[in-house]
């Protein structure tokens, strides 16, 4: 099954967010190191990922971001 990826930028907030699939109600839970999951209110599922003070974390031309192995075993794992 093919799912949307919807990436938005905040250069003045320096913020990046990216949301998976249709948009849900969903909050979002710190995972540490200025990243957090949004996940939806009903099931639970992480639905995207907020990160915060992305200019810091670039090295170059990429984006650096280490998830906890929790979120990366969640995502690699999930029925949908």
């Amino acid at each position: 099954m093919k799912q949307k990826l919807t990436i938005h930028w905040d250069k003045e907030g320096d913020f990046l967010e990216l949301q998976f699939g249709k948009p849900t109600t969903a909050y979002y839970k710190d995972a540490g190191d200025d990243l957090f999951e949004r996940r939806d209110e009903e099931t639970d599922e992480i639905k995207g990922y907020a990160i915060f003070n992305v200019q810091k974390r670039k090295q170059g031309k990429d984006l650096v971001v280490t998830l906890p192995k929790s979120i990366c075993y969640e995502e690699t794992h999930s029925k949908e």
